[in-house]
């Protein structure tokens, strides 16, 4: 479900931008509903960042590093719950090359407990594809479940989730 147009951020006479948006738009939609990783849109050379104090934040040099340090042991922690996805897509806005995502996402937990958490992405595209990202979110949140909940890397593995 997305709210961009009560947010005044709807379409604008610039090809690019809706492109972008668009394509934003439906792989955050194919994720939410099971259908695609979101991964998908993150081209191999992307860097990505995430803001604030969670266990997570920094830098991480491509897709692969991103895979494997944040998202894959994120998912790990869902493997007997719920997956976590997107549950509500706040907003979407765009300006040329780059997007933000205003989302909220939800899962359950290994331990049985949900997880919620809201989240900020911006992303620059090129040619399609995600290549530079950053995240803000709670980071208490995302550290209270990091803690609480071992991850079972022996579960085979769901889609790749945002962080």
């Amino acid at each position: 479900m997305t709210d961009t147009d009560q947010r005044g951020d709807g379409p604008t006479d610039n090809p690019e931008t809706e492109d972008n948006r668009e394509t934003i738009r439906r792989a955050f939609e194919a994720w939410q509903a099971g259908d695609a990783p979101i991964t998908d849109v993150f081209a191999p050379d992307m860097v990505w960042r995430i803001e604030g104090h969670s266990v997570a934040s920094r830098e991480y040099a491509d897709r692969q590093q991103f895979i494997d340090e944040v998202l894959a042991p994120f998912g790990a922690r869902f493997a007997h719950g719920e997956p976590f996805r997107p549950v509500l897509i706040r907003s979407i806005h765009a300006d040329g090359d780059t997007v933000i995502v205003v989302w909220n996402g939800r899962g359950i937990a290994n331990d049985g407990q949900p997880y919620e958490n809201s989240y900020a992405w911006i992303m620059r595209l090129r040619d399609g594809l995600v290549v530079d990202g950053t995240a803000f979110y709670d980071s208490i949140s995302f550290n209270g479940l990091w803690s609480r909940v071992t991850p079972d890397h022996h579960s085979p593995p769901r889609h790749a989730v945002g962080t």
